[in-house]
């Protein structure tokens, strides 16, 4: 077999992506059609703002017919945050932020001590957002290459009247008919980008040229080296004992909550870049940069259960 020139591979990459992007068009076009009061939710991270280049293609600049949503920690990095306002902005969008903290002086979220990650309990935040609003389904960006659990769920993602996930409770998807059908009280996660890969985001920002936050670019940052990974130096993770704060050039594959995201060393400066990076990567973007993923206890198969995003 003859090797692909170059315009043929270039030609073979763009119809992936166009296949990609007309499934996940389709998608946010079926919730707009089956459910009354969605919601995307929207962090201003690359997923998010890929879902949302999607939704434009769909609806139109300034017609997305569902609001944003935000569950802040309080502790995310703030060029994000700022992005992710001025995203909105810029579209003409609702954006709904619900925090984290309004939920810890309500009492219902309670830190085992000052310093612990607050990631794990966006979930309650989140589900307190969902009751408030009554949405009956909530887009999300995350995708199955993520993570081994996220490999399990459904696109439509069957939530009961608690929040949770039960893996062995999902209804089948064969053909793209989806069971949306809802109880009093239950809600849906749907998940357009769910066969996207980190490889297909990125030439996708590629081709279309999607803005982003600064963080997702090399740039020179105070680390320290702890258990494999690069730990940014910030007010809320501070070196431990004799660690050595060294300055490294790097970048964010994924950006969260402050106190579990870390950065990769990187000298990539544009999505084309990234894309050899990620073609080159033998290691998952939450595997190599997350620190909540490193223990048992903070699995992602029990969040999602206990109703994480």
């Amino acid at each position: 077999m003859n090797a692909l020139t170059k315009p043929e591979m270039h030609a073979l990459s763009n119809s992936h992506l166009d296949a990609l992007e007309e499934e996940t068009i389709f998608i946010l076009r079926e919730v707009a059609a089956v459910f009354e009061r969605p919601a995307l939710l929207f962090s201003g991270g690359k997923d998010s703002l890929v879902m949302l280049k999607c939704a434009e293609k769909a609806f139109g600049i300034g017609r997305l017919p569902y609001p944003l949503l935000m569950i802040d920690t309080g502790h995310n990095f703030p060029e994000v945050t700022d992005f992710r306002d001025l995203r909105a902005k810029e579209l003409g969008v609702e954006l709904i932020v619900r925090n984290v903290e309004d939920s810890m002086k309500r009492g219902t979220v309670r830190l085992a001590h000052e310093g612990e990650s607050r990631n794990v309990h966006q979930s309650v935040t989140l589900l307190e957002a969902i009751e408030e609003f009554r949405f009956d389904a909530l887009i999300g960006g995350a995708r199955r290459d993520e993570e081994k659990a996220r490999a399990k769920e459904r696109i439509f993602s069957h939530r009961d009247s608690f929040g949770q996930w039960q893996p062995k409770s999902q209804r089948p998807e064969l053909w793209a008919l989806f069971n949306t059908r809802l109880q009093p009280g239950e809600h849906f996660r749907v998940f357009p980008i769910s066969n996207w890969t980190e490889l297909d985001v990125w030439q996708y920002i590629a081709r279309e040229n999607i803005a982003l936050p600064s963080i997702y670019y090399t740039h020179k940052r105070e680390v320290v080296a702890r258990r494999g990974l690069l730990v940014p130096v910030t007010e809320l993770t501070p070196p431990k004992g004799d660690e050595k704060v060294q300055i490294r050039d790097v970048r964010f594959r994924t950006v969260g909550d402050i106190t579990c995201t870390c950065p990769v060393e990187s000298l990539a400066a544009t999505p084309q870049d990234i894309v050899l990076e990620t073609l080159a990567a033998d290691v998952s973007e939450r595997g190599a940069t997350r620190m909540d993923d490193k223990t048992s206890d903070a699995s992602m198969e029990k969040r999602k259960k206990d109703g994480y995003f």
